[in-house]
């Protein structure tokens, strides 16, 4: 899609600015030797999980190559990077690389905000809608769901995908969790609302009670939160889930080594600069519900932009 493709590039020039501006090739190409992940934190003072997502979305931009040794990721320039985003380079496009991307960060910076007025949150609503609407089918057919009889979406939003879920599983119901404001807003201005197989439910998931259900949705929801928090969520869920009943995290998942898909970095990024959270891949979604108290972790890739992790319970 256009608008996708046009969203993908604005993120790849913010990548090759912030790489630019934290001197990541600069270093690289002064250094001896390919530095893993650590050294380059450690040499630019920046954060140890930020600086390797991205040198990781890097390699998948082909301006870094990535070697493993030792069983450690290390990384050098390409190319492409020596010739163009190297200072000393007779071709080097640096300096003016450095001017569009201070130029164009200061409205990136205000990304970090979140959503204010209604009628901004409105549009964010209006636009999940319309990812569920492309995605949401085969995302929930991802595993048969349908031995769960009452499933709860946590922070659901304007309930479109229960909608598709009530419409994929006819015979269960669902209930739409999410904070006050945004039910309110789900019940003035989406038909999900008029469905009587969906309830909605105000509250807050970190704090107040969740509905009782068989089944526990959190789409794109962990990659918010930091480890601490997502374990936090975790286990209220397990608390709440049914016995026999389980839980479906929906995400955008990294492959094994980090390093892609593409998307997904780019993805990780985004959460970098406007949530404390991140994508993470299928073994980090294990090594958090197996501590909450889920088991039979299953990870299935649907070959779209999102995933699904079920466990049970």
């Amino acid at each position: 899609m256009p608008t996708s493709l046009n969203k993908n590039q604005h993120n790849f020039n913010r990548v090759l600015f912030a790489a630019c501006e934290l001197g990541v090739f600069e270093l690289l190409a002064e250094a001896l030797e390919p530095l893993d992940s650590a050294a380059v934190s450690s040499h630019l003072g920046s954060s140890p999980q930020g600086t390797e997502l991205l040198l990781n979305t890097c390699v998948s931009l082909k301006l870094l190559q990535a070697d493993v040794r030792g069983g450690k990721a290390v990384y050098a320039n390409t190319e492409l990077a020596s010739t163009y985003l190297v200072r000393g380079s007779p071709r080097s496009q640096r300096d003016m690389l450095l001017y569009a991307g201070r130029t164009a960060y200061v409205c990136w910076r205000h990304l970090a905000e979140a959503v204010r007025s209604e009628d901004e949150r409105l549009q964010f609503m209006q636009g999940l809608q319309d990812v569920w609407r492309l995605e949401g089918a085969t995302v929930l057919a991802a595993f048969d769901l349908s031995p769960f009889p009452l499933i709860c979406d946590l922070g659901g939003g304007s309930g479109a995908l229960a909608k598709a879920c009530v419409s994929l599983y006819p015979g269960c119901r669902a209930i739409v969790f999410d904070i006050p404001g945004v039910v309110q807003i789900a019940k003035r201005h989406f038909s999900a609302s008029e469905d009587e197989r969906i309830s909605f439910h105000e509250g807050d998931f970190f704090k107040d009670a969740l509905p009782e259900a068989d089944l526990y949705i959190l789409a794109r929801v962990l990659h918010d939160w930091t480890d601490a928090k997502c374990s936090h969520l975790l286990q209220r869920v397990y608390r709440a889930c049914r016995t026999g009943g389980g839980i479906l995290v929906i995400e955008s998942l990294l492959d094994t080594d980090g390093r892609g898909p593409l998307t997904t970095l780019l993805y990780s990024l985004n959460m970098l600069v406007q949530t404390e959270g991140r994508e993470r891949t299928p073994a980090e979604y294990r090594a958090l519900l197996g501590p909450a108290g889920f088991r039979d972790v299953r990870c299935r890739r649907t070959g779209g932009t999102y995933d699904a992790v079920l466990a049970r319970k």
